[in-house]
């Protein structure tokens, strides 16, 4: 696998993004999917990092990207890395793609100056957050546009 740095408006990252929507509207009976705002630039370095892996024929299989936070009213702490949109298409699941592009991840926000990364996914995401705990994070306070909501699940891991 091949895993590298690609901006969050590529093509391939569209792609990945469009299928996790609608994986995310499946599980969630919703049809938006995720509907928290994000823009190409949030994942530009230093201040944000996005990562597709391919596989051996160049076929787009996951995703992953950091964004930084920095204390303010949705809940974030100063120093803050937010993780968004990690995906792996069903076809390679279970192969540790996720693994290690959380890994690589972590690293890119740690090396940025970042001090914790932070996340929020949903109860009807249970290997997400079976991948999250097995790496090290641990359930936070709510924070993000789905603070709100009964089913999200917050996790931070400290990154110093």
């Amino acid at each position: 696998m091949n895993i590298q740095p690609t901006p969050y408006d590529h093509p391939d990252a569209v792609k990945l993004n469009d299928a996790v929507q609608a994986e995310y509207a499946v599980r969630y009976g919703d049809e938006e999917g995720d509907a928290t705002p994000l823009d190409p630039g949030m994942f530009v370095p230093p201040h944000g990092l996005y990562l597709l892996a391919y596989d051996s024929e160049g076929r787009p299989v996951a995703t992953g990207g950091w964004r930084t936070q920095d204390e303010n009213d949705e809940g974030y702490a100063d120093g803050d890395a937010e993780l968004k949109r990690m995906y792996v298409i069903p076809e390679a699941r279970g192969l540790g793609l996720a693994r290690r592009i959380l890994a690589a991840l972590e690293a890119d926000a740690r090396a940025a100056g970042r001090t914790r990364m932070v996340l929020e996914t949903g109860t009807a995401q249970p290997e997400a957050i079976a991948l999250y705990t097995s790496s090290g994070y641990e359930p936070c306070a709510k924070f993000g546009h789905y603070r709100d909501y009964p089913n999200s699940r917050c996790f931070a891991k400290p990154l110093t």
